[in-house]
């Protein structure tokens, strides 16, 4: 199908059904087999396979996102199966809240739940946007009353910007659902408001209130004990034995080596900037696509071999050469457009075009990027002016 933005014809291939491994339950094979339609790999760790696709559900075909284990090495597979237990469980009770994606499946070894038509907190920099902030603790309240605690706010991917300006919550591995609310349920409620009142504090400082100010001063006792002890422990198993770094869904190749990529690509007299993004990839977990500011096309041979020859870390999956990148008031790459298009949700940046010399950047690349092994069956029309 057709994809226009800003006039730029595009051509992505209709996904296609596909047989699914039977390292799956069988009868959750054969529904996945018989529903799913493959899109975008979103992100492979661990813990899980996260994709973005078409699911046949009982009311039709609809956008969603499925969460699968039978990719998942032995060694992890026990705690990959108890989160994916808690957000199975945290999902069904969270169902009409209308505060996250809703849970459309759920088998043994996989589920897929609604896709939330946004991008997230970090892509989408709310500076300012009170009323997103408002919707974002009514989110809070709509999950208090169901006896929800999500556990996992601080990342600001698990915020999400909706296209209708609300806020929305998604990964709910860490949640955990109460009863009653009894002491531990008041900590953790606490805790999520808490972080919530820090990315407020990033994006709309002005706006808290003294008793907001307040909150964000006090850390609960459990929150204070848990960055004493139990966060050392977690960060040495997860960096250490399961070598897993989660800075923007990167891991350690976007931690560790974009840096040093960077500035050995920075020497080429020829290269005016870069910046370097990542992107789930189907063979190597987490690939890296560097687009590099200058005007040689044919630059990018000469990049590949000259980091090559440098024996410094692997060179990224993709380079691609762009007239101009996309920069923001400040002039700092806008990495969450370049995200985007590194992991070919191209219908998500249409909220995010700022100017005309967005626009621009994207006419001048969108026909000539890398990362074609995932492609999405969407349309999206961007408005030239």
């Amino acid at each position: 199908m057709p994809i226009s933005i800003a006039g730029w014809p595009i051509i992505c291939a209709l996904p296609q059904p596909r047989e699914f491994s039977m390292s799956l339950p069988k009868d959750d094979a054969a529904v996945l087999s018989a529903r799913w339609t493959e899109g975008v790999l979103l992100k492979r760790d661990v813990f899980s396979t996260v994709e973005r696709g078409r699911f046949r559900s009982n009311a039709g075909e609809v956008d969603a996102v499925l969460r699968r284990l039978d990719e998942v090495p032995w060694w992890s597979f026990l705690l990959a199966r108890h989160l994916f237990a808690r957000e199975k469980h945290a999902l069904a009770l969270a169902k009409g809240l209308q505060v996250g994606p809703e849970l459309l499946w759920g088998g043994r070894r996989a589920l897929v739940r609604g896709f939330v038509d946004g991008v997230a907190l970090h892509l989408a920099k709310p500076h300012g946007d009170l009323a997103y902030f408002r919707s974002a603790k009514d989110v809070l309240r709509r999950l208090r009353r169901a006896g929800i605690c999500h556990n996992d706010l601080a990342k600001e991917q698990n915020w999400l910007v909706g296209r209708d300006g609300r806020a929305y919550v998604t990964d709910f591995q860490l949640a955990a659902c109460f009863k009653r609310r009894g002491r531990l349920y008041r900590v953790l409620a606490y805790e999520d408001l808490r972080h919530l009142l820090k990315h407020k504090r990033s994006y709309a400082p002005e706006a808290l209130t003294p008793r907001e100010r307040k909150v964000l001063a006090k850390k609960s006792f459990a929150a204070s004990l848990w960055l004493a002890t139990g966060k050392k422990v977690y960060r040495a198993i997860t960096r250490g034995l399961f070598n897993f770094t989660d800075r923007e869904g990167g891991g350690r190749r976007l931690v560790n080596d974009a840096p040093v990529i960077a500035e050995l690509i920075r020497k080429n007299p020829a290269v005016r900037d870069t910046a370097i993004v990542a992107f789930a990839d189907r063979r190597s977990g987490v690939g890296l696509y560097a687009f590099v500011e200058a005007d040689q096309a044919a630059l990018e041979g000469q990049l590949r071999n000259e980091l090559t020859a440098a024996k410094g870390p692997k060179p990224p999956e993709h380079i691609q050469v762009v007239h101009a990148l996309p920069r923001d008031p400040g002039g700092r790459p806008r990495t969450e457009i370049l995200q985007l298009v590194a992991m070919n949700q191209l219908d998500l940046i249409e909220p995010m075009m700022k100017n005309e010399q967005d626009r621009a950047f994207l006419k001048d690349i969108l026909e000539q990027r890398k990362n074609l092994r995932d492609r999405f069956n969407f349309e999206a029309d961007l408005p030239t002016g």
